[in-house]
């Protein structure tokens, strides 16, 4: 059994016991979740798509992983104009418990 569910704005394929890394949520570390935006279920061969889907995706929180270093660079050439920006995303790593 799989179900796609919309989390944070993306869409994720998720399966129970799988572990995902998903844009930042509130929570702390062991906090139950809830995804209500499911878009599609396959329950062994069962499909359900759009407003049939009564799923839900039951998840908890494992904890925070910061992304890699994405480096912004500007620079305009006889100038001595430099501009050098830099930032790490924040992920939120959760495993999957349950999809009902």
């Amino acid at each position: 059994m799989f179900a796609v569910v919309k989390i944070a704005g993306q869409q994720f394929k998720v399966q129970k016991d799988q572990n995902l890394y998903v844009p930042h949520i509130d929570g702390a570390a062991g906090d139950k979740v809830e995804f209500t935006d499911v878009l599609f279920v396959d329950n062994d061969g069962k499909i359900s798509v759009g407003k049939d889907v009564k799923a839900k995706v039951s998840a908890e929180i494992v904890g925070e992983v910061k992304g890699d270093t994405v480096i912004a660079y500007k620079q305009k050439r006889r100038k001595g104009f430099r501009k050098k920006h830099g930032h790490r995303t924040l992920y939120t790593q959760i495993k999957v418990t349950g999809i009902a």
